[in-house]
């Protein structure tokens, strides 16, 4: 095991002591102060602290154990959350499971729970040290080994279940759009994955296009795209080798703050043929579809599960005269609407100082749009500058509900 790796998991009785003493400071400040404390290891003080700062707000049950041991900055921003960690584990169970991509081992704790046997498989060395001394702490029995996932594809028993998160990075540090250019690559392995395994879960990039991956799989039985904090954050495939892509359910989470979700599930054939409503104007409610759905591309199948009407086929926004409580995104209700004519927009935007903008099949940018308005940024009202069927350019004012 190299200097580093020794380092962060034997670290001196001086170095925890700081690392308690100072676990709300501001990591960059401290880093600068590391000769005032000689016989504090301040590299290692410092990741640990900033990792358990970011596991406060991302994986606050780790957290809440004192003895967790943290990676590096790049690993703590690329693991799950322990909410879409909590979704990841609903998905599957059995007897078997194996982790190919181990990483820093939240998805693996959480799927752990559900499964007799759990092995995880991470190539990086210090993250599996990490692993054989965290699992303990949490209660967890998960069989920890230091290898590339693709050879132990090669070499393992058949398991209930496969887990794997590519990474989603070209060679020079780009992100990539396409599963063939994801690490492994998964076209490559598909057949071998559902050969070893009932079920293979795998974790993608948001940024990922999720009509291409179902192209270039042949085996997915359902897709799910999952937000959290208004954020679209993982797409998942469930692949089984009994399983076409011909006809795939998309499942389109929103993770609230509560731990409950809003759940709509289409599919690309229902969103094709599906008859789409266009509204003749904006009525008295307005609404933003989640971003999960965005990213799905559920725009005409809303117009049929919700009493609601598309302001433009590409606008993607909604409207109604009645309230539609449950519609899965942003509900607001209208209080004015202007064209950018200049003596029409001067009346409707008199006595409005700052505003929450955004634009939706729009010619400009919010930034622009924002300067032309002279609106400042937040506050309670709530400006979409978009396109309606007619093809006129209005600006809607709104309360959010």
């Amino acid at each position: 095991m190299s200097n580093d790796k020794l380092r962060i998991m034997q670290i001196s009785a001086e170095t925890l002591r700081f690392i308690r003493e100072h676990a709300r400071d501001d990591v960059r400040t401290l880093a600068l102060q590391a000769k005032k404390y000689p016989q504090v290891d301040m590299a290692v003080a410092v990741t640990q602290i900033a990792g358990r700062q970011t596991a406060e707000a991302k994986l606050p049950t780790w957290a809440g154990v004192a003895d967790v041991r943290y990676p590096k900055h790049l690993s703590m921003e690329q693991c799950s959350s322990e909410a879409t960690a909590r979704y990841k584990a609903t998905l599957v169970e059995g007897d078997t499971l194996v982790d190919l991509t181990g990483g820093f081992g939240i998805d693996c704790s959480f799927f752990s729970r559900r499964f007799r046997s759990s092995v995880y498989v991470e190539r990086q060395e210090e993250l599996c040290e990490l692993a054989r001394h965290n699992f303990p702490l949490l209660g967890l029995d998960i069989q920890v080994h230091h290898a590339d996932g693709v050879s132990y594809l090669e070499t393992m028993q058949p398991v209930d279940c496969i887990y794997l998160d590519p990474a989603r990075r070209d060679g020079h540090g780009g992100k990539t759009v396409a599963i063939s250019d994801c690490e492994p690559n998964l076209c490559l392995l598909e057949d071998r994955l559902v050969q070893q395994a009932k079920t293979v879960l795998v974790k993608l990039s948001p940024m990922l296009d999720l009509s291409l991956a179902l192209k270039e799989l042949k085996h997915v039985a359902e897709a799910h795209v999952v937000t959290l904090h208004h954020e679209c954050k993982e797409l998942l495939l469930l692949l089984r080798r009994e399983a076409s892509s011909d006809e795939v359910k998309i499942h389109c989470e929103q993770l609230l703050p509560s731990g409950e979700s809003r759940h709509f599930v289409f599919t690309q054939e229902q969103e094709r043929t599906a008859d789409c409503p266009l509204a003749a104007e904006v009525e008295e409610y307005l609404y933003e579809p989640n971003a999960s759905i965005l990213k799905a591309g559920a725009y005409r199948s809303l117009t049929q599960a919700y009493p609601v009407k598309k302001l433009h086929p590409s606008s993607h926004l909604y409207t109604s005269a009645s309230s539609v409580p449950d519609f899965p995104g942003r509900c607001f209700k209208v209080k004015a609407m202007s064209s950018f004519g200049k003596k029409e927009l001067k009346s409707f935007l008199q006595g409005l100082e700052k505003a929450n903008l955004t634009i939706r099949n729009f010619p400009s940018s919010v930034a622009d749009l924002r300067k032309r308005l002279k609106l400042k940024e937040g506050g309670d009202d709530y400006l979409f500058a978009t396109t309606l069927a007619d093809g006129s350019k209005v600006l809607v004012h709104c309360h959010k509900l």
